[in-house]
């Protein structure tokens, strides 16, 4: 089974519609008891950082997360649940988060030059939305099938900064170059959205329905 988080906010039926339509049904779930049972277990999101930390331990779900990463399940976080895996966020002032990964969340520079193919200068909008680059940095299962400058589609304010980048999975430039995945051990999460990504996006999500 593969079980994905409900703790009241993201795109959750989204999510669910990629997995079945790459032949992986998946069930949306607030049930402790599910998550722990799960075979596979993914945190999509959307919204504030802080807000989401507090409906996880309002439906008692954070420690059934951090127990489904170090059984060694194959773990799946999106967006805003790349963001939560890291120590700590400044979105709205700082906020703990779950510290799986230990690093940062920080905004994006506002006004920074974004550049152009052209040479010409643009300031940078936030949020970064829309289609953009990955460069990859190491190989993972779940990259199975894209290469460097497979786009994929992105909606956020703020990036991650892990303090091993060893774990950095992939690269995205925007203003600034981010890590747009993470991969250590059972744990695969990524800033794009792959239930938006079109083809590349649902191969992630093939690759990590047989991911072991």
């Amino acid at each position: 089974m593969i079980a994905i988080i409900d703790y009241g906010m993201g795109n959750l039926r989204s999510v669910q519609k990629a997995f079945e339509t790459v032949g992986h049904p998946a069930v949306v779930t607030r049930d402790p008891r599910t998550v722990r049972e799960a075979a596979r277990v993914v945190l999509p999101g959307v919204g504030a950082f802080a807000d989401c930390m507090a409906n996880l331990n309002q439906y008692d779900l954070v420690e059934p997360i951090r127990q489904a990463i170090s059984s060694g399940k194959p773990f799946l976080g999106i967006c805003l649940g790349l963001q939560l895996l890291f120590t700590e966020s400044e979105e709205f002032g700082t906020h703990k988060g779950l510290d799986v990964i230990h690093g940062r969340v920080v905004r994006f520079p506002v006004g920074r030059p974004t550049g152009s193919p052209s040479g010409a200068a643009t300031s940078l909008k936030v949020p970064h939305m829309g289609w953009n680059a990955i460069t990859l940095t190491q190989r993972s299962p779940l990259l199975t099938g894209l290469n460097d400058g497979t786009r994929l589609y992105f909606v956020h304010s703020y990036y991650v900064v892990p303090d091993d980048p060893s774990v950095v999975c992939t690269q995205t430039s925007y203003g600034v170059t981010f890590a747009s995945s993470i991969s250590r051990d059972n744990i695969f999460a990524c800033q794009f959205h792959p239930e938006k990504s079109q083809r590349a996006g649902l191969q992630i999500i093939r690759n990590f329905a047989v991911w072991s």
